[in-house]
C-alpha cells in the first residue's frame, strides 16, 4: 500500500477526536507526491479543510498563496507542491472553541516517512511554530525564528501561520512583508521553473 493511502486510512486519533468539543471522526488530508519542488510544512487542518478534504481551502490559504505568489492551480499541483502538516487531521476544538494543537502521535507516526519520500525539495516553507520546531529544532518562539529567516534562505523559509489571528503580528513586523516575502516569492518562482 502506498504511504498516501496508509495515511488516508489512519484512525489512530479516533478516540481522541471523539472526546473533543467538535466530536469529529478522523479525516486525514493527504496532499503530496514524491519529489516535489516545494514543501509546505504546516500545523494541522482546520474545520473548513476537514470538511473540504483539500488543504488551505480557507482564508489562511488565500493569504498563504498571496505570500507565495502562487495561484490555486500552481499551489495545488501535487507534482510540484507538497503540503504536509504536523497532523494530517483536524485536531478538534477545545471547550472554548479554539483549535487544539496537532496531536504528537501523528507527527511521530508519519512525518519521517513522508519526508523520506519527498527527498529534500529545493524549497521548504515552514508555517507556524509546530513546523518550525520539528524541522529546525530548538525552542525559539515564532517571531524569533521568522526573524532569523536569512540564516536558512533560500532553501528554507520559516513563516508565521497565515491565520487572520496573526494580522496584528504582521502589522507589528512590517519587515516580514517588505523583506522576507519578496525573497520567498523569488525562491518559489525559481523552484518551479
Amino acid at each position: 500500500m502506498r504511504l498516501q493511502d496508509e495515511i488516508s486510512h489512519c484512525n489512530i486519533c479516533a478516540v481522541r477526536f471523539a472526546a473533543t468539543a467538535s466530536r469529529h471522526k478522523p479525516r486525514p488530508v493527504v496532499w503530496f507526491d514524491a519529489k516535489p519542488r516545494i514543501l509546505i510544512a504546516g500545523q494541522a487542518p482546520g474545520m473548513r479543510v476537514h470538511n473540504s478534504g483539500k488543504p488551505f481551502t480557507d482564508r489562511s490559504g488565500d493569504r498563504l498563496r498571496e505570500w507565495l505568489g502562487l495561484d490555486p492551480e500552481a499551489f495545488y499541483d501535487r507534482s510540484q507542491v507538497a503540503i504536509v502538516p504536523m497532523a494530517f487531521c483536524f485536531p478538534g476544538y477545545d471547550a472554548k472553541g479554539s483549535d487544539l494543537p496537532p496531536p504528537k502521535v501523528c507527527g511521530e507516526t508519519w512525518h519521517t516517512r513522508v519526508m523520506d519520500i519527498l527527498d529534500d525539495p529545493p524549497v521548504t516553507i515552514l508555517v507556524g511554530g509546530y513546523a518550525h520546531r520539528w524541522h529546525m529544532g530548538g525552542r525559539a518562539g515564532v517571531t524569533e525564528t521568522v526573524q532569523g529567516w536569512r540564516d536558512h534562505a533560500p532553501r528554507v523559509f520559516p513563516l508565521p501561520h497565515p491565520s487572520w489571528r496573526n494580522t496584528g503580528w504582521l502589522k507589528k513586523n512590517p519587515w516580514f512583508e517588505a523583506e522576507l516575502l519578496p525573497e520567498l516569492r523569488a525562491a518559489v518562482k525559481d523552484a518551479l521553473i
